[in-house]
């Protein structure tokens, strides 16, 4: 950030264009002598370093780096959450890229909203934040719909039948050993039912989650839009934010160490 602060004074347009003048007014005194020209070089590098120190230590300026700093950062968020939202779209259906469009729509209508209103520090955090749990919802859904994937593609009728037929075998076994195994193998299919089961509820809490994300987004884009925020906002706003990442997080980690028959 402090080099592209300096590298903005460097290239100020003010700075640049008294550069320039200097230059040519130098030319001009000087009747393009050849000899006088390390001098006028120099005298007109001194002039130029002088204002890039001044400009540095001016008030206004450090304001709108700042701003333009905020915009930069709020505009990469915007660019992450389309990123995201073309990934997940390779692992949704068609009623998620549904949900998926409405709520990259309202994105869309809040980063309008941000790049061409009057910037105010509030609406830049509650802004900022909303992006954010935008990018929370897109990586929740991706592994929300990866997992739901997942387990519907394992068959609980034929771990069920497979559980019955041991059963029937466990019933007419007559070798201690052979008894065993069957019991290992009925245990095992029977806690892998309960893990699935325990597993689509948790999906079926995350799926309120997500549309209670959706409806916070747009409501959002309203309230920006209609230039009406509040610290309340921010803090719905960072708590929303911090439990879809800690449910993404238990998703991530079942996705990898997923159920396998």
């Amino acid at each position: 950030m402090r080099s592209r602060m300096v590298l903005d004074a460097l290239f100020k347009m003010r700075n640049i264009g008294v550069l320039a003048l200097a230059l040519a007014a130098a030319a001009i005194l000087n009747g393009f002598s050849a000899a006088l020209w390390p001098y006028t070089l120099a005298g007109c590098a001194v002039v130029y370093i002088a204002l890039v120190i001044q400009t540095l230590q001016s008030k206004k300026f450090h304001t709108e780096f700042s701003q333009k700093e905020k915009f930069r950062q709020i505009r990469e968020l915007d660019r992450t959450a389309n990123r995201l939202a073309a990934e997940t779209r390779r692992n949704a259906n068609n009623t998620y890229m549904q949900k998926i469009r409405k709520v990259m729509d309202d994105k869309n209508d809040i980063f309008k909203s941000y790049s061409s209103g009057e910037p105010s520090y509030l609406k830049e955090r509650i802004v900022e934040q909303t992006l954010t749990l935008v990018i929370a919802y897109l990586k929740l859904l991706n592994n929300f719909c990866i997992r739901n994937r997942e387990l519907s593609s394992i068959d609980i009728g034929a771990v069920s039948a497979r559980i019955n037929a041991n059963n029937r075998k466990l019933s007419f076994a007559r070798d201690e050993r052979m008894a065993d195994d069957l019991r290992k193998v009925i245990q095992m299919d029977e806690k892998l039912i309960e893990r699935m089961k325990d597993e689509k509820k948790d999906l079926e809490r995350i799926s309120a989650k997500l549309d209670y994300m959706e409806s916070t987004v747009n409501m959002f884009k309203h309230q920006i839009m209609s230039s009406i925020e509040s610290e309340e906002m921010l803090e719905q706003l960072e708590t929303a934010v911090q439990e879809a990442e800690a449910l993404d997080t238990v998703l991530e980690e079942r996705h990898k160490n997923r159920l396998r028959m």
